[in-house]
């Protein structure tokens, strides 16, 4: 029997926390990653080599490295002095020489998945460059996801876009959606990691084509500081809809344990659980179950989302003991 072609998309730690669980699967992976980074290392890189951002794409081939102890010590490991090194992950600076070596970051990334021996594939959303940007409620226009957080804090967010706003999908990415089984939106950032995907219309459409394939998003099960503070679930789900299409996605598994979390929870400041009781939204099945991370509540735990999603994707009998 064939092992089905399980796609998922979305980027940064919220998407690698996904990689984690479904790895475990006999599936066939394949993570469709964004490409609006602009902060921190992965920005540095943009400006200073013309790059594609490496950050969220270093995080998810960690996340389905065999050796995935070793390789995020090594991968995420953050220079903490010396000129130039200061603040950058050596595993971003990896992949830079690999692009350089092989002439193109799609090739960079090929060759790390092969160093790395990762079980699937990580694929860039777009080879283009391109930056997000968002419109507040206010009507003023933030430009970068860095600073989009930033403002969204002060003032919420009422849409965001891609700067240019015609960006070519990645012809990969497109072949691997038009082949899934089973397609997977999220968890991660809403705005910054996971909708900057869907602007890409040759994404959306990919995944609207394709009739086959069970579509599910995996809510956060928190709010995030400056994205979607005071949101319920069925805001976070009406944000999806309204920046890519009513039909995109079948199902949507959300958090049902709401813990009352520390509101000084690192950068995402004053945050909570959220939930709902509702069976359905929109025409949308809600699954609920708990997935919370107990040592990290305002986080998914991997171990958690295996067998909830083995259930959904009805691969219950292939899911080792």
């Amino acid at each position: 029997m064939e092992k089905p072609n399980v796609v998922a998309i979305g980027g940064g730690s919220g998407l690698s926390v996904l990689l984690r669980g479904l790895r475990i699967f006999p599936v066939n992976i394949s993570a469709i990653v964004t490409m609006t980074d602009d902060g921190s290392s992965s920005g540095r890189l943009r400006r200073d080599y013309g790059i594609l951002p490496p950050g969220d794409i270093r995080q998810c081939l960690v996340a389905l490295s065999n050796d995935e102890e070793l390789a995020t010590k090594l991968f995420d490991y953050r220079f903490p002095n010396g000129r130039g090194l200061s603040g950058h992950n050596f595993g971003n600076l990896f992949l830079t020489a690999l692009c350089d070596i092989t002439g193109s970051f799609e090739q960079a990334v090929r060759e790390a998945s092969q160093i790395l021996a990762t079980s699937g594939k990580v694929i860039p959303s777009t080879l283009s460059n391109v930056n997000i940007a968002a419109e507040l409620e206010n009507g003023h226009v933030v430009l970068g996801e860095s600073n989009i957080p930033v403002m969204g804090h002060r003032t919420p967010i009422k849409r965001v876009f891609c700067v240019p706003d015609k960006i070519k999908a990645n012809i990969e990415a497109i072949q691997a959606i038009q082949s899934a089984d089973f397609i997977i939106i999220g968890p991660g950032s809403l705005y910054t990691s996971i909708i900057p995907n869907l602007l890409i219309k040759g994404i959306t459409k990919a995944i609207l084509d394709n009739k086959k394939a069970q579509k599910v998003f995996v809510c956060n099960i928190s709010t995030e500081r400056g994205e979607t503070e005071k949101y319920s679930t069925e805001d976070h789900i009406d944000a999806l809809l309204s920046h890519s299409s009513p039909d995109i996605i079948t199902a949507c598994l959300i958090n049902d344990k709401v813990v009352h979390a520390n509101g000084d929870e690192g950068k995402l400041g004053f945050v909570h659980n959220i939930t709902s009781a509702k069976q359905s939204y929109k025409k949308i099945k809600l699954i609920r179950a708990n997935l919370i991370d107990d040592k990290r509540p305002l986080f998914h735990d991997f171990k958690k989302i295996v067998p909830v999603l083995a259930s959904i994707l009805k691969l219950n009998q292939n899911v080792p003991a």
